[in-house]
């Protein structure tokens, strides 16, 4: 069972979550093109190792937060805690 650390209402089974994929800086949309924004909406590195994710508590406190999430061994940390 994975369970993901909830900063409000605690630790968590991941099956109370929705998964809104890796976290990535949003491009300024004054100045962006239609091919960087495609890219920002689309394509992710799907890489091996810790990874910087978004998700949503549905069956909680229905809030966003980021968990740095090691993709092979599903260990989480809060986002900024060192690795």
């Amino acid at each position: 069972m994975i369970q993901l650390p909830c900063p409000w209402c605690g630790p968590r089974n991941v099956s109370e979550f929705r998964h809104h994929g890796e976290s990535t800086p949003r491009p300024d949309t004054a100045s962006t093109t239609p091919q960087e924004w495609r890219h920002y909406l689309y394509f992710r590195r799907n890489a091996r190792g810790w990874v910087d994710e978004t998700w949503y508590h549905t069956a909680g406190c229905r809030r966003f937060f980021r968990v740095c999430r090691h993709t092979s061994t599903n260990e989480t940390l809060p986002v900024g805690e060192t690795r």
